[in-house]
């Protein structure tokens, strides 16, 4: 779960998320490379007393500053591709899950068992126990095994909502009338916290995912 301060990303509990992990800091790093050398070039521009009057054109170094960004956004576009495809891929799962958004709280079935569906409200602060997450817990866990294929089917009754747990690397959007899947890996034991994360009315903060 996010913590106080924490700027970065949230640790990982999947291999998805582990990814995703990679490829921000890898982009990352591509930035501040062009932010450090277009900064360097404007210091440069700013403070040296070369000119040259007669300098009209300058085919190579405009043939340079073509080619090079092409290369460094492919650098970028192919692992981001990678990814986007390894996160649609559904591998055969052990589990199915379905979640149902509603205002303002989530429902559950688990679609291999017979009548084993229930919801799961966020817990009053008030009734919290002294080491309860506010705002974050809820009364009826998700509770799901580690090391297997999990599907997660996702819906609305209402209006759009969005599940999402971050640490999982997981964020589906909830659309009444359709149906959305996907496919996920928990490799550590652990509590997950996620939230809705699209704008559905007044109680929109306080409908929270707990994964146990």
């Amino acid at each position: 779960m996010a913590t106080w301060a924490n700027l970065g990303l949230q640790d990982s509990s999947s291999p998805l998320m582990e990814q995703l992990n990679f490829f921000h800091d890898h982009t990352l790093l591509i930035l501040t490379m062009i932010t450090i050398l277009v900064g360097y070039i404007m210091g440069m521009l700013m403070f040296n007393k070369f000119t040259n009057r007669y300098l009209l054109h300058g085919q190579t170094i405009e043939i340079i500053w073509t080619v090079l960004p092409a290369i460094i956004l492919m650098f970028i576009a192919f692992p981001s591709l990678r990814l986007l495809y390894l996160m649609d891929e559904i591998n055969t799962p052990s589990i199915t899950l379905k979640s149902v958004g509603h205002q303002w709280y989530w429902s559950y079935e688990y679609s291999d068992f017979l009548n084993l569906e229930f919801d799961s409200y966020m817990m009053p602060t008030n009734e919290l126990e002294t080491n309860g997450f506010r705002l974050l817990d809820v009364d009826n866990r998700v509770v799901l095994p580690m090391n297997n294929q999990i599907r997660i089917l996702v819906t609305a009754t209402d209006v759009l909502h969005s599940w999402t747990v971050p640490s999982l690397g997981v964020k589906v959007d909830a659309t009444p009338g359709r149906l959305n899947q996907l496919n996920f890996l928990i490799n550590r034991p652990g509590l997950f916290f996620g939230q809705c994360s699209e704008i559905c009315g007044a109680n929109h903060s306080f409908m929270p995912i707990v994964i146990e």
